[in-house]
């Protein structure tokens, strides 16, 4: 049966780790042109959310001294208060109270010069110039002993910049990176896993699917297991088992019906032809008769060796039954001027569960063919070990190109000495494949070697 091989393009797994890896890789080119749109754009939401944020952090490290006036900064947690002082012109502080007058300042007067006169409450973000250049200011108040103070804090929007083109982007080239690794590799790690979890359904229903032949049509793919998604082409596909099942019941039965009921007019037909008058024609369709007979005859066992309800197995002694088949094929073989030699080894002992009456047929058919194909004066071996049966004899063989044939159905080899339906080693084949066995023909040089083995039976723990 021929079956497509899929390349690893078209598997689901690939492609949904594929759009996995694409949409990772595209989050994080919008990630990175955001983050980049956001430091390099010169925006005052920023700018002013920084200074507001930097305001409120100083105001909680306020120092003041008995008189409950503000005298400076702690700086025990080294929060860079020197700042204020180099760079002077770029930064700046003052406190003022709760009446709006400047009680402390790391700055002279001209700093705060430009910015309007309003009350701080007023005032909680602003900006204002300085020298031509662009102040982002903020107010944060806070109490004291019952007073109210406030701290406003003011930085250029050209230090603004220069901090967050020098500092932020390479922290935010950082994050970026450990941010693509994690979700590369963690969410890669577990959408891995997930399919394989999730396809492991498939997979089993893709073996159970391949092991069904004709002899298990009755067997079903498992439908609860599998994605919902998928359970709808396993369905479909139980109900085609249904109906080919049907369809091959409908066929073995049409053929056990025909050929038993061609028995008995064959029969007939060939009494009429004996009670006629001894002539060259009458024995040309006595002939022609008996070839019919015997090709219904195993047109009804073909029949009933492709059911397996058929078969009662059971311990068999192969050994026993391959004398009972050589001594019922005896005067063939003497007519035919063959030996029969059977030959057993030491480990050849041990029964095989089989079916007594059809290994009966199959080694008969076995022989029988044999004896067909045999040269006068030569043998036939029939040799037995613990797992192999091999029967061999030393005539024409068959060619290298036939080997494939020789078991199809009406396929009859040259140099045999009856004129056989062909379905002698069909039926041997269906035999074997029915008990789990492999029978296989090959070239002896001289002669043809059928070799029969069973699995090796496992060995208790």
């Amino acid at each position: 049966m021929p079956f497509v091989r899929t390349t690893w393009r078209n598997s689901i797994s690939f492609k949904v780790l594929l759009a996995y890896v694409a949409g990772v890789g595209l989050s994080i080119l919008l990630i990175a042109l955001g983050v980049f749109a956001l430091v390099t754009s010169r925006s005052d939401i920023l700018l002013s959310t920084d200074v507001a944020e930097r305001t409120h952090e100083l105001s909680g490290k306020l120092l003041f001294d008995a008189t409950g006036r503000p005298t400076g900064f702690d700086n025990s947690e080294g929060d860079r208060i020197w700042t204020f002082k180099s760079l002077g012109a770029e930064i700046g502080y003052r406190v003022l109270d709760s009446e709006a007058n400047v009680v402390q300042t790391s700055t002279d007067a001209a700093f705060w010069s430009s910015v309007a006169t309003e009350h701080p409450t007023k005032q909680s973000r602003f900006k204002f110039e300085r020298e031509g250049i662009l102040m982002y200011a903020a107010t944060a108040p806070l109490e004291h002993d019952g007073k109210v103070w406030y701290l406003q804090f003011a930085a250029s929007e050209r230090l603004m910049e220069l901090l967050h083109e020098g500092f932020a982007w390479p922290f935010m080239g950082a994050g970026i990176v450990l941010f693509s690794l994690v979700l590369l590799f963690v969410f890669g790690a577990c959408a891995y896993f997930t399919l394989g979890y999730a396809l492991k359904p498939l997979r089993e229903v893709s073996e159970s699917a391949a092991a069904i032949s004709p002899r298990s049509l009755h067997s079903r793919l498992e439908v609860k297991a599998v994605p919902s998604e998928v359970a709808p082409l396993v369905t479909s596909f139980n109900s085609a088992l249904e109906r080919l099942a049907h369809g091959y019941r409908v066929q073995q039965e049409f053929l056990a019906t025909a050929a038993h009921e061609l028995k008995t007019p064959l029969a007939l037909i060939r009494a009429q032809i004996e009670l006629m008058e001894p002539s060259k024609g009458r024995d040309s369709l006595l002939d022609d008769a008996r070839h019919m007979t015997r090709q219904v005859q195993q047109l009804l066992l073909l029949a009933e060796t492709s059911e397996a309800h058929n078969y009662s197995l059971a311990a068999v002694d192969v050994m026993e039954v391959a004398q009972e088949a050589a001594s019922y094929l005896q005067r063939m073989a003497d007519a035919a001027n063959v030996r029969v030699v059977l030959a057993g080894h030491v480990d050849a002992q041990a029964p095989w569960q089989a079916d007594r009456s059809a290994l009966f047929t199959l080694l008969k058919n076995l022989l029988e063919n044999a004896i067909q194909h045999a040269p006068a004066e030569t043998e036939i071996r029939v040799e037995l070990s613990a797992d192999t049966l091999t029967l061999r004899d030393w005539g024409p063989g068959v060619e290298q190109g036939q080997l494939a044939q020789i078991f199809t159905r009406f396929w009859r080899g040259a140099h045999r000495r009856d004129h056989g339906a062909g379905l002698g080693l069909t039926i041997c084949q269906e035999i074997a494949q029915a008990h789990g066995w492999t029978l296989v023909a090959r070239r002896a040089e001289p002669g043809l070697l059928f070799c029969l083995s069973r699995p090796a039976p496992e060995q208790p723990a």
